[in-house]
């Protein structure tokens, strides 16, 4: 596998996929990116093949693992006789490529969904034809089919039953709480279209069934509408028309835009909720209230855990503890806040308790068997880190040091399994933990010694910061935990505005992997710019001037880095396909994961230090 030195990674290479397609001789799939970029090779299959649906997707990975479990080496042409152990079904049953023929052929019979019933496709085959099929209609996601078999599963199925259900990849993985949420768009749905609460349809996805899951988005975005007017009608006077551009900027956001209305989620709702909860907290009177929705919140959707810490030492020192010493506890606040939050949490889990189901939930939310990074890199530490080691993997051999072939396909995995590093060493889950516990605990010293509002804000920004930059598995859709209450105090002076420019900008441009398609291109493109330059330069203009000394370097790294993500995108997206074809694919999404992780890490370096010297 070495050749003077270097690691000969992906070389040019072509399966032959046996069966006849409406007469033609047999295809041949060319493949050129490394392994875990799969999805953004569909137009590949697309442009030099004429399989479509599973059978380019089963090409794909056919070819992708019969390369690497060959070491490296040329498929003969006997290689199709088998098919690899992932592509073997849930029960651990093997098959033969005859399979993927079959498909082709009914496809070309006009039954190019016979092969749901007969043929399980595995999750990563199943995957990418979700994927591959985004081509052809823009009104569905994974996402989107995920959420249509929720609700499915709790309009057909009895309670004790929903988080058990596996028929589908894409399984119940949300608190309860969110489970009865679908429950009850369910009960709603049957009038539109029944069929769509069938489990066994998969893919289902009639245009009463869209329009119907896109306008329940819409309609509890209302909750997000209500929380931001919370907000600005709680600011003072002096600083409401600072408070209404900062409500602007998060209702009309691209990060909302893009994962709630083209790819598909309720981030409107739960972040309404959120900031509901947050704006709730400046008030001493209403801070029972906060510490509850926030953990109806919990209940909804447990990424938020990721800001307990900040909830939780500011509703001790502010409502539970005596603001005069310490050492005396408030019994009656806390007692109420003790039990509203069992009430609520008994509620949810009760039932699963009950029944003795609680591991089974638990395996759900938490699957720590994933890997450490995502398959689309999210902006954070582990982005930087596994950038080095891809670097290192040329450089190794020349500086004495050893590479791990088995772990250099596995670097952008994140999938299934662990991720592995070709040279630097692995990371446990317990590291990524014990580093994010680290950096919340910094912040919360300071909460704990001076709880105002504002620093109750920057506490749970900067426990979105820690779990987002050093979390394991992260999803670079978790970038909003960040971003939404950044948002809140972005304008209180220049110095704020100046940590989170450089967020703004890394936080939207990573979420374009998310829509890989020509045809959502201009939406996310200038759509984002466009909010950008806006908001960004109303920001500027609106922002007071500090009343301590602004940061040198910190100033000249966000101007910098603003001045670099239009030619990124402008590369990342179209000069890159003019200018190497088909070659390199993989690039563009390393780039912008890179160069997102870099800005991100800046603000937050930036953040920590206007944090604490306020």
């Amino acid at each position: 596998m070495y050749k003077n030195g270097r690691q000969k990674l992906h070389a040019s290479t072509a399966m032959r996929v046996q069966g006849v397609v409406n007469g033609q001789e047999p295809c041949y799939v060319p493949r050129e990116v490394p392994r875990g970029y799969g999805p953004l090779v569909v137009n590949r299959l697309e442009s030099s093949s004429v399989l479509s649906g599973a059978c380019r997707a089963c090409a794909l990975f056919v070819l992708e693992d019969t390369f690497h479990n060959t070491g490296g080496a040329q498929p003969s042409d006997n290689d199709h006789d088998t098919i690899p152990d992932f592509l073997r079904d849930g029960q651990g049953r093997g098959g033969q490529i005859e399979r993927v023929v079959d498909v082709q052929r009914m496809e070309s019979n006009g039954m190019a969904n016979s092969h749901v019933g007969p043929i399980h496709l595995p999750a990563r085959v199943r995957r990418v034809e979700e994927e591959t099929d985004h081509h052809h209609s823009a009104s569905k996601s994974t996402d989107f089919e995920v959420h249509r078999n929720w609700l499915a599963i709790t309009h057909s199925l009895p309670v004790r039953d929903w988080y058990y259900e596996a028929s589908s990849e894409w399984t119940l993985d949300y608190p309860p709480l969110f489970a009865y949420f679908e429950s009850l768009l369910s009960q709603a749905a049957q009038y539109v279209d029944p069929a769509m609460l069938e489990v066994t349809n998969r893919g289902y996805a009639s245009w009463p069934t869209v329009c119907f899951q896109r306008a329940t988005v819409i309609a509890t975005e209302l909750v997000l509408v209500y929380a931001l007017h919370k907000f600005v009608q709680t600011s003072a006077p002096c600083s409401q028309r600072l408070s209404h551009a900062a409500a602007l900027s998060i209702l009309l956001s691209p990060g909302l835009l893009i994962i709630d209305h083209i790819h598909f989620q309720y981030n409107g709702l739960l972040y309404g909720i959120l900031i509901w909860s947050l704006v709730l907290a400046r008030q001493r009177s209403t801070l029972l209230m906060s510490g509850l929705l926030f953990a109806g919140l919990l209940c909804l959707k447990h990424i938020y855990l990721y800001l307990a810490p900040a909830y939780f030492v500011y509703l001790l020192r502010v409502y539970c503890l005596s603001q005069k010493s310490i050492v005396r506890v408030r019994v009656g606040n806390s007692i109420k806040l003790a039990a509203g939050i069992s009430l609520i949490f008994g509620a949810a889990f009760g039932p699963f308790v009950y029944w003795g189901q609680m591991q089974q939930l638990l395996s759900r939310l938490f699957p720590f068997s994933r890997g450490l990074c995502h398959a689309y890199w999210a902006p954070n530490i582990w982005a930087i880190y596994s950038f080095t080691d891809r670097v290192l993997i040329y450089v190794a051999p020349r500086l004495g040091l050893e590479v791990n072939g088995a772990a250099i396909s596995s670097l952008t995995r994140g999938l299934v399994g662990d991720t592995s590093f070709a040279v630097l060493p692995d990371v446990p889950p317990k590291a990524t933990f014990g580093l994010t516990v680290l950096f919340q605990l910094v912040c919360l010293i300071k909460l704990f010694l001076q709880p105002s509002w504002e620093t109750f804000i920057g506490a749970v920004t900067l426990c979105g910061y820690a779990s987002f930059l050093f979390g394991w598995h992260v999803h670079e859709k978790a970038i909003l935990l960040v971003i939404i209450p950044f948002s809140l105090v972005a304008l209180k002076d220049r110095r704020y505005l100046g940590a989170f420019r450089p967020l703004a900008v890394a936080g939207h441009v990573s979420l374009f992997p998310l829509l890989f398609t020509a045809a959502e291109f201009p939406v996310k493109a200038v759509y984002t710019v466009f909010w950008l330059i806006l908001f960004l330069l109303v920001f500027d203009r609106l922002a007071p001037v500090s009343s301590r000394p602004r940061v040198f370097l910190l100033d000249r790294f966000s101007l910098l880095y603003i001045a670099v993500s239009i030619p990124l995108i402008l590369y990342c997206s179209l000069l890159h396909r003019l200018v190497f074809g088909q070659r390199y694919e993989f690039l563009p999404l390393m780039f912008t994961s890179s160069y997102s992780a870099v800005g991100v890490v800046g603000s937050w370096i930036g953040f920590l230090v206007v944090y604490f010297t306020s």
